[in-house]
């Protein structure tokens, strides 16, 4: 599913009117998928009119915190869910939702608890603060079976380092659907940003 794009754009979408048009702007830049993160009061109406459109882009649903929201994103049919961190509560919510998740580690203590539930990707997070490219070439020693979607703190300029490492998948990043651009309702500049991302 991820492997439909190696370049996850990770929005914070203030206005829910704007979840197809930005579907559409990043399809048609040739990304295929979208995480809609819970950082915005209204974030499920746009998860909502964003899945009704049927626009074909891959939906996930990020920042996932509480068994409420892994119910309500089941409810919704979203393609993905994923947590910035996880606790076994959420684990559990999340086995029992039946949807794909990617569940959000930092250290190794926490890759390993995610591989004894059965998880073979997980999102790495916050990626840069917590070591980046070098903390993914070293917990890819011990645990070559686990795969990465590194996200926070990732720049346009580093995203190739990551993606050239053997356990990254994808890599999620927000300066795709930049916050100026999102503001501005400006779709040919997140068209643009798209077609430069899939080029890395």
């Amino acid at each position: 599913m991820l492997k439909r794009s190696q370049l996850v754009p990770v929005v914070a979408l203030g206005d829910p009117d704007d979840a197809v048009p930005l579907a559409k702007a990043l399809m048609q830049g040739g990304i295929e998928v979208i995480e809609l993160t819970l950082r915005t009061p209204n974030a499920f109406d746009g998860i909502e009119m964003l899945k009704r459109a049927d626009t074909g882009i891959v939906l996930g649903v990020g920042t996932v915190v509480d068994t409420d929201q892994v119910e309500r994103c089941a409810d919704i049919g979203v393609d993905f869910i994923v947590t910035p961190g996880t606790t076994p509560r959420l684990a559990d919510a999340m086995a029992a939702a039946n949807v794909p998740a990617i569940p959000g580690i930092s250290t190794v203590g926490e890759a390993v608890a995610m591989l004894e539930r059965g998880y073979e990707l997980v999102k790495f997070f916050p990626a840069e603060a917590s070591g980046g490219v070098s903390a993914l070439k070293a917990i890819g020693g011990p645990l070559p079976q686990l795969s990465f979607m590194p996200t926070g703190g990732i720049g346009r300029g580093d995203v190739r380092r990551y993606l050239d490492l053997p356990n990254v998948v994808c890599v999620g990043g927000s300066w795709v659907a930049d916050k100026a651009s999102l503001a501005d309702r400006d779709w040919d500049a997140i068209t643009r940003n798209a077609e430069a991302a899939t080029s890395l």
